[in-house]
C-alpha cells in the first residue's frame, strides 16, 4: 500500500457495537483490518514494517484492534451457537459469517505482526492486560486439546478445512459445519495468540507491574507453558509418521529432522526465558511446591540437541539445576491498588441477556442479503481479497481445486479458482458457476 493509504486505513480503523458485527459498516473495518494485514505482512517479509507500526503508535489504534479482537471472540462464543440454532436462519451465502468467524485471525495476525516492537506493546496502555487475558485464553485451549489428545490433525483439516470465499458461495455450508469451521479456525488463532504472549514477555522491564501479576500470578503462565511443552499440540503421530504444523499447513517431518526445533516450539522456550529468569519477573513469582515441580519438568526436555539449536537454554539450565536444590524466598506481598482488565468484563455485561436479540437482528439485517446486495458485497470481497497480493502472501503453488495437483490454470471469469487442466475445470464448473456470476 502507498504511505498515504496505509495511514488513511489506519486512521479509520474504530470500535464497533456487538449488535453491529456483520452490517455494513463492520464489514468495512473488516476490510480495512484485513487490507493492512495483508500489507504488515508483505512489508515483515521486505523487512518494512515500521511505517505500519508508527502509523498504529501515533494513532493509538493498537487499544481499538484489542477491543475488536475481544468483541468478536464474544461474538463467537455468545452469540454464534444462538444464531446457528435460530428456525429462521436459513443464509443465501454463508460466506458472510465466514467473515465474522476470520475476522478474529486477520487481528490477531496483524497484532502478531507488530508486537515485535516496543512501542507497540507500549502503546497497548492499559488494554495490555485485556490482551494478556485474552492470550491466556487461547493457550489453555490448546493445552486442553493437547492432554485431551484431540489435537487438530491433518486428516482433519483435510476433511472439514475451511472454505474458500467461492466454495463458500457456491455451496451453502449448514450452521452445524459452520460450527466445526469456527473450531478448527480457533487452532490457528490460538498458535498466533502464542507469538503475541511471546513478544509481550520480551517486554516484561516496560510492563506495569500488573501485567506481570496478571502473568505470573493470577494466570500462572510459567506453568501453563510447561504444558505446552511437555504435550506440543503442534505435532502429532498419523499412520506412524511425526507431522508438525507449521506456516499453516501440517506436514510430514523427515527422521533426520525431528529433533529439529520448530518456531512455535521456540516461541514457548522464549517466553518462559523472559518469565522465569529477569529480575523483575523472579522477585513476584512464587516458586512454591506445585510450581517449582512443574518448572523442573523442563529439565527432561533440555537435550544437547535442543540446547545446540537455542544456546540461550543454558541459562535455563543453570537456573532450573539451582531451583532444584535450593528454596528460593517467597514474593513481597506489596499492599498495592492492581490495575484489572476491564474490556471484556464491559462487552459482556453491556450484553447480557441479550444474545437472542442479537442473533436475530443480525439475521436479518446482516445475515440475510438480497441477490443484489451478495453480488455488491461480493465485488468488494474481491477488492479487498486482491488475488495478486494474496498468491504474494501464499507459501506454496496454487493447488486445483478438484485433484489437488499443483495448478498453473484459472477461471478466466472470476480469476479465483485454481485448475490443472480444462477438464478439471469442467468438472468443478456446476459447483463454481454460481460463485463465478457473483465474483465475476
Amino acid at each position: 500500500l502507498p504511505p498515504a493509504e496505509a495511514e488513511a486505513l489506519v486512521q479509520a480503523l474504530q470500535g464497533t457495537e456487538l449488535r453491529d458485527i456483520g452490517g455494513q459498516g463492520w464489514l468495512r473495518q473488516h476490510e480495512y483490518v484485513e487490507k493492512l494485514n495483508m500489507h504488515g505482512i508483505l512489508s515483515a517479509s521486505a523487512g518494512q514494517e515500521q511505517l505500519l507500526t508508527e502509523l498504529l503508535v501515533t494513532h493509538t489504534k493498537i487499544p481499538v484492534l484489542i477491543v475488536e479482537l475481544i468483541s468478536v471472540e464474544i461474538w463467537k462464543h455468545k452469540v454464534f451457537p444462538v444464531l446457528c440454532q435460530l428456525e429462521d436462519f436459513k443464509p443465501r451465502s454463508t460466506f458472510p459469517i465466514y467473515v465474522v468467524l476470520h475476522h478474529e485471525a486477520s487481528i490477531i495476525n496483524l497484532l502478531e505482526t507488530v508486537f515485535f516492537y516496543k512501542e507497540i506493546c507500549e502503546s497497548a496502555e492499559d488494554s495490555i492486560l485485556d490482551l494478556i487475558d485474552y492470550c491466556h485464553r487461547k493457550l489453555t485451549l490448546l493445552a486442553a486439546r493437547s492432554t485431551k489428545a484431540q489435537a487438530v490433525t491433518s486428516a482433519e483439516l483435510r476433511a472439514g478445512g475451511l472454505a474458500s470465499p467461492s466454495s463458500m458461495q457456491a455451496d451453502p455450508v449448514s450452521p452445524q459445519e459452520l460450527q466445526k469451521q469456527a473450531e478448527k479456525m480457533e487452532f490457528e488463532i490460538s498458535l498466533k495468540a502464542l507469538s503475541v504472549l511471546r513478544f509481550i514477555t520480551d517486554q516484561v522491564e516496560s510492563l506495569p507491574l500488573s501485567a506481570l501479576t496478571r502473568m505470573l500470578n493470577t494466570h500462572n503462565l510459567p506453568c501453563l507453558l510447561v504444558e505446552l511443552v511437555e504435550h506440543c499440540p503442534w505435532s502429532c503421530w498419523e499412520a506412524g509418521k511425526l507431522k508438525k504444523f507449521e506456516n499453516g499447513t501440517w506436514h510430514v517431518v523427515p527422521p533426520e529432522d525431528q529433533v529439529k526445533m520448530t518456531k512455535l516450539d521456540g516461541q514457548v522456550w522464549l517466553a518462559l526465558l523472559n518469565l522465569l529468569l529477569s529480575p523483575e519477573c523472579q522477585c513476584k513469582y512464587h516458586f512454591d511446591g506445585f510450581n517449582k515441580s512443574q518448572l523442573l519438568k523442563l529439565r527432561a526436555f533440555l537435550t544437547d540437541v535442543l540446547i545446540d539449536q537455542l544456546p540461550n537454554l543454558v541459562e535455563m539450565q543453570r537456573f532450573l539445576s539451582y531451583l532444584a536444590v535450593t528454596e528460593p524466598a517467597p514474593p513481597k506481598k506489596d499492599l498495592i491498588l492492581e490495575q484489572v482488565p476491564i474490556i471484556r468484563d464491559h462487552i459482556l455485561k453491556k450484553n447480557s441477556g441479550k444474545w437472542e436479540a442479537i442473533a436475530k437482528h443480525q439475521v436479518k439485517h446482516a445475515f440475510s442479503p438480497t441477490e443484489e446486495e451478495l453480488k455488491f458485497q461480493a465485488r468488494r470481497w474481491a477488492q479487498t481479497y486482491s488475488l495478486d497480493m494474496m498468491e504474494a502472501l501464499a507459501p506454496d503453488q496454487p493447488r486445483c481445486r478438484v485433484c489437488g495437483v499443483e495448478a498453473a490454470k484459472r477461471c478466466s471469469r472470476c480469476r479465483n479458482e485454481w485448475y490443472c487442466t480444462r477438464a478439471c475445470q469442467v468438472q468443478h464448473w456446476q459447483k463454481h458457476k454460481p460463485a463465478c456470476n457473483l465474483m465475476a
